[in-house]
């Protein structure tokens, strides 16, 4: 049986979010702010001043032209953003490129001098900001909040909830935001049947349906939409690989509410099979009307949060585990196990859709292995230390030696000797070691600030300064010059370049920190 502490730990951030959000104002707040947003500023946005709480709420009702483009218009973030979100750049040109919805980005170019004033206007007034909005609102908003962030550095905290909004990017604009520490900043709120939010996992909607049009509820959404989208969303709900199935990919955390409650999940396949077990207990009526009343479920968020009143009510004690308690509990704020009559009368499908909710839930444990997998990946560095070791041994003894010849050189020269080629098999351990690292990164099997802690930024670097003279050594060596050419344009290996570059990362970040730090 697991202990307490590591069954804590599983739903620590979710439960924090939860707690924060439903111990504050900021929900009702915001929700407040879209309202007025929606009805006294269409086609625009509304700014405004709590105590010390900046808000910019922008409204769901859009009438851009660009928003009738087709919903699987992206288009790369670097290509015609004016360099406005560079620190969301990717880190080299062999990553996927970042891409977020065309019309979303002109909606928020349109916006943007304006904005740039007013936010200008509320920095050294208020502590803090929230951007928020409903629907297509919410978009402009985390499109917003993604530019105050790049563009703030952090001198102000900027937190971000829409209601009910459409995708933005692909799975790079989610991976990128990661590695920036930001995800815990979006809170995308979505309620339990609202088709907005799902809408762009539809391909054959999409691909001839204008997100403005679908975001404005249209009467003629009818049942064939609905099934259309449902189809679409259970799709990927089994996919083995959901990011290969779709263009757009969740990021930040999603608050589910019911009539019961809400529940947190930051897993973004999780998230993905949650919209899609919510959707399959709806109808196309209640899909409309979901979308509607965030005004209704946010005050219940507020008092039925991960709420375990059924349980006591009906005799049942909690699950021992407090994994499994986190579990149910957040199955009964879902409503997926809801007893009562609901829409869909097919009792094997309420079966299957409670299993697989509770599966999707413990899922969500895996947002929580990177960081013990980082733990796991020091000890192993501990364990290739002599490896390390006896190089830079052989470095010394080379250095001191009469013909001054250098290990460079020793080892270019002598590599078929007992020395070299122990030297030689070292190197390759190392090489295997840093490449996992390099390959467990790039799989999100790491935390992602992973690079940027200087434990690993410093390992890694001393590891290329010792190793990487083998490396062209043995490269010249062996005359692998004849056949590729030049070692640094042809030869040299991939995790050289990463090192480096998390180096400079590391190099500029220490300067802005300073910079922001320093007296005017």
């Amino acid at each position: 049986m697991e202990t307490g502490t590591s069954c804590h730990t599983k739903f620590e951030s979710s439960e924090m979010l939860a707690t924060f959000l439903a111990s504050t104002s900021l929900l009702e707040e915001a929700w407040k702010a879209c309202s007025i947003a929606n009805t006294r500023f269409p086609n625009s946005y509304l700014v405004q001043q709590i105590g010390t709480v900046g808000y910019v709420a922008f409204s769901g009702r859009q009438f851009d032209s660009d928003l009738e483009q087709s919903c699987r218009d992206l288009l790369p973030l670097d290509a015609a953003d004016g360099g406005l979100f560079a620190p969301l750049y990717r880190h080299s040109q062999a990553e996927e490129p970042i891409k977020v919805h065309h019309g979303m980005l002109k909606l928020f170019l349109s916006f943007y001098s304006g904005l740039r004033i007013q936010i200008a206007a509320l920095v050294g007034k208020v502590n803090s900001i929230v951007m928020t909005g409903h629907s297509i609102g919410g978009t402009a908003a985390a499109l917003s909040a993604l530019w105050l962030l790049c563009h703030l550095q952090s001198t102000m905290p900027v937190l971000c909830i829409t209601f009910g909004s459409p995708m933005l990017g692909n799975e790079a604009l989610h991976r990128s935001i990661l590695r920036q520490r930001w995800g815990g900043i979006f809170c995308h709120v979505v309620s339990k049947h609202d088709i907005v939010p799902r809408i762009l996992f539809a391909a054959e909607i999409t691909n001839h349906v204008s997100i403005q049009r679908m975001c404005q509820l249209p009467q003629d959404l009818n049942s064939n939409i609905f099934q259309c989208v449902l189809k679409d969303m259970e799709m990927l709900a089994h996919a083995k690989d959901v990011s290969t199935e779709t263009l757009f990919w969740p990021f930040g955390s999603y608050v589910f509410c019911s009539q019961e409650g809400a529940v947190c999940v930051e897993n973004a396949a999780s998230v993905i099979q949650m919209m899609y077990l919510m959707m399959a207990m709806g109808s196309p009526s209640c899909c409309i009307e979901d979308h509607l009343k965030y005004g209704d479920y946010v005050g219940e968020v507020c008092k039925q949060f991960l709420n375990a009143k059924s349980f006591h009510e009906n005799g049942d004690g909690l699950p021992d585990s407090s994994f499994e308690a986190g579990v149910a509990l957040a199955l009964q704020s879902s409503n997926l196990t809801d007893k009562g009559p609901f829409q869909v009368q097919d009792w094997n499908l309420r079966e299957n859709v409670e299993i697989m909710a509770k599966e999707c839930l413990q899922m969500c444990q895996n947002d929580h292995r990177p960081n013990l997998t980082a733990a796991n990946l020091a000890i192993r560095l501990s364990k290739i230390a002599p490896f390390r070791a006896e190089i830079e041994w052989y470095k010394a003894f080379c250095d001191g030696a009469d013909d001054q010849m250098g290990y460079y050189d020793s080892f270019k020269r002598r590599a078929g000797s007992r020395r070299e080629a122990r030297v030689n098999m070292n190197r390759h351990k190392l090489a295997l070691f840093w490449n996992s690292v390099i390959h467990m990164l790039e799989n999100n099997e790491l935390p992602h600030d992973f690079d940027r802690r200087d434990k690993w930024v410093f390992a890694s670097l001393s590891y290329k300064l010792l190793v990487e003279p083998l490396d062209i050594a043995d490269y010249y060596r062996t005359g692998m010059h004849r056949q590729h050419g030049h070692y640094i344009e042809n030869g040299r290996e991939r995790r050289y370049e990463i090192f480096e570059k998390w180096w400079r990362d590391r190099s500029v970040q220490m300067k802005n920190t300073r910079g922001v730090n320093s007296p005017a």
